[in-house]
């Protein structure tokens, strides 16, 4: 079998990063030893993103998402996938205009927490995506109730993801706080938490999380693995 070519649409690196690696390293158990589908990465600096996103301009963060993913269809890509939650708030605007299919990260956790029978979840992220649509439309089409942290616990999150994780740097005080955050989600009747930003899975997991952990990052990187192994 040969499987379909894939193509990360990078945003920030640390969760491009660990979205590749994963796929490198599962792919052996559906393709064999060493084994894992060819894979492209393209990306637009962080900082070319952050612009339009910090203007509430999601059309043009959805044209670089697609202009990216152009660039990958031309090196051999057949599948795209974005290992960047904020920014599926602009692949929503484009995404049937792509040349390629797309898996949707929010998508996938969705599924993944219906497969486990999870109905309540708390959802961690940027202060764009937990304050935005991404993750409600698709966690509500599956009957799931979804939570986001207050407004200070929020500006914390966000703090440690743009200050520390997109540069890779894990520190204990804000694996605690997170911990304390989603301790805060489980009293209000959450029994899951989405680790919502692709670098959060740097700082927390199901070892040191107060509730079971849906890890985006991952679980896109292991769709992608599946759908590779399908006809296109």
């Amino acid at each position: 079998m040969t499987p379909r070519r894939l193509g990360i649409v990078a945003v920030s690196a640390e969760g491009a990063a660990l979205c590749y690696r994963t796929i490198c390293a599962e792919g052996a158990a559906i393709f064999g030893r060493h084994a894992h589908p060819e894979v492209s990465l393209h990306t637009i600096p962080l900082a070319d993103y952050m612009r339009p996103i910090d203007a509430d301009r999601w059309d043009q963060v959805g044209e670089m998402l697609l202009a990216s993913g152009e660039r990958l269809r031309r090196a051999g890509a057949e599948l795209l996938l974005c290992p960047d939650n904020t920014a599926h708030q602009g692949l929503d605007l484009v995404r049937d205009r792509s040349n390629l299919p797309w898996l949707h990260i929010a998508e996938e956790v969705a599924a993944v927490a219906a497969a486990r029978h999870f109905r309540h979840l708390l959802v961690l992220g940027t202060r764009y995506l937990m304050e935005g649509p991404v993750y409600p439309a698709k966690l509500a089409a599956r009957g799931i109730a979804h939570d986001i942290p207050d407004p200070a616990d929020r500006a914390r999150i966000n703090q440690v993801i743009f200050d520390d994780l997109v540069y890779g740097r894990v520190d204990d005080t804000a694996r605690r706080d997170f911990a304390k955050i989603i301790d805060k989600g489980r009293a209000r009747g959450c029994d899951a938490v989405v680790l919502g930003c692709t670098e959060i899975p740097l700082l927390m997991n199901d070892g040191n999380s107060p509730l079971p952990t849906l890890d985006s990052t991952r679980l896109l990187a292991r769709a992608a693995l599946r759908r590779a192994a399908t006809p296109g």
